[in-house]
């Protein structure tokens, strides 16, 4: 029995759903496929990511694949209560609800993967760790999975490399149609969306701190560029350090930065990123957002431990009071600010992130009972695939290399 807070929002939930179809071409064409061929026959597939329409979408496609599908939110504040209501409406089983407590959070988790999945498709690593370090019954019949970010691949990397990576996992983050388009161009836009939709606030004109320079984070400073800003780059990594500062950004350590910045944005995956030494620096009003997948790069109990006074000053904003007078409002308690305050990506670009996610499912329903336990990257023909479609779906044309050409090319 599904977990959910209110079956009556079924109807707006499902009017969502059918908006996105209408955006994700490539879903939908896989999903005709899905329909016919039917790779998950007899197949339970577990799902955990950020739980709103496009994701929904994908739900759907896999159970119209064959699969019996349960479904969680990787994200108790991006949870779309009238989404999970679509899903149960439409017969499937969800555990998830917007605002649960951590404990409601990972019992959600642990339901979906009571009922032993074949594949389970994870973000940031939740799934796999309870499946390693609590339930590993509940992965008796698991062939493997699939994961969807940076974090979580990061977290993947490690187990593999001390052996404590029991099922092959395909790596759906580092696939070209995922991080070269959802990471610079999905996370650029949504997350600008989530601060503007949340603050009401002018972006020209403000000194905007970006924390990191990667594929995420720069199409964060890309984005805020274009929308006028004054753009203050911070890294670890030299390479992107100069990276950034030939884009144009100038490039300085965060304590140099803390006192300059209007608006806070950090991706780096890391912790710690913004502490106790920068807020004491930085002005009355800054507007301080993460995009990173955990809730830690901007330290909140050095935030709170500094305040003498903590208020809700409207939804997704809190203030915290400094001594002195000054307010630094913390967006979405320092969570992904893009769907926590926002509708998360566009729904053209998880077009192409959820179809090699499906594609991934597909190949492990295939192969997976012959992989070796491990990390694995997503075959380049899936990635091939994907692209494939989504440039026909937009009539975009592409030239072809004469056999000349490829000749040329070739060294002959």
């Amino acid at each position: 029995m599904s977990t959910i807070k209110d079956i009556s929002l079924a109807p707006l939930g499902k009017k969502r759903i059918e908006w996105v179809k209408d955006f994700m071409p490539v879903l939908s064409r896989l999903r005709e496929r899905f329909i016919i061929e039917q790779p998950f026959k007899g197949m339970r597939i577990a799902v955990c990511v950020h739980l709103e329409a496009k994701t929904a979408y994908l739900g759907l496609l896999l159970r119209d694949g064959g699969a019996q599908v349960s479904i969680t939110g990787s994200n108790p504040l991006s949870t779309k209560d009238d989404i999970c209501a679509a899903l149960a409406d439409e017969g499937m089983d969800v555990h998830a609800f917007f605002g649960a407590s951590e404990e409601e959070y990972y019992e959600h988790i642990r339901r979906v993967l009571e009922f032993k999945p074949h594949i389970i498709i994870d973000d940031g690593g939740e799934f796999v760790t309870m499946l390693t370090e609590s339930y590993p019954e509940y992965a008796e019949n698991l062939i493997g999975g699939c994961e969807e970010t940076t974090t979580g691949i990061h977290k993947l990397k490690a187990r593999a490399a001390d052996g404590s990576l029991p099922f092959p996992m395909l790596a759906v983050n580092d696939a070209d149609c995922k991080h070269l388009f959802d990471n610079r161009h999905g996370t650029g836009q949504s997350v600008w969306d989530g601060i503007m939709y949340s603050t009401n606030n002018m972006i020209a004109g403000r000194t905007v701190v970006v924390a990191g320079y990667g594929f995420c984070s720069s199409g964060i400073a890309i984005r805020a560029k274009g929308l006028g800003a004054n753009v203050i780059i911070t890294e670890v990594n030299p390479f992107r350090a100069l990276e950034a500062a030939m884009d144009g950004f100038r490039v300085m350590k965060m304590d140099d930065a803390a006192p300059l910045g209007d608006i806070f944005v950090t991706a780096t995956g890391c912790c710690d990123v913004i502490i106790k030494r920068h807020f004491e620096k930085m002005k009355n009003n800054v507007l301080l957002a993460n995009a990173g997948h955990f809730d830690v790069e901007i330290n909140k109990k050095d935030l709170a431990s500094l305040a003498v006074n903590i208020s809700e000053r409207k939804p997704f904003i809190t203030g915290y009071t400094m001594p002195d007078g000054r307010i630094l409002n913390l967006l979405a308690d320092g969570r992904l600010v893009n769907i926590v305050a926002g509708n998360g990506h566009p729904a053209e670009i998880m077009d192409l992130s959820f179809a090699i996610q499906a594609l991934s499912a597909r190949y492990l329903a295939m192969h997976g009972r012959q992989m070796a336990p491990g990390l694995y990257a997503v075959p380049k023909e899936i990635d091939d695939e994907v692209i494939n479609l989504k440039l026909n779906a937009m009539n975009l044309g592409l030239d072809k290399l004469t056999p000349e050409q490829k000749a040329y090319l070739s060294g002959k």
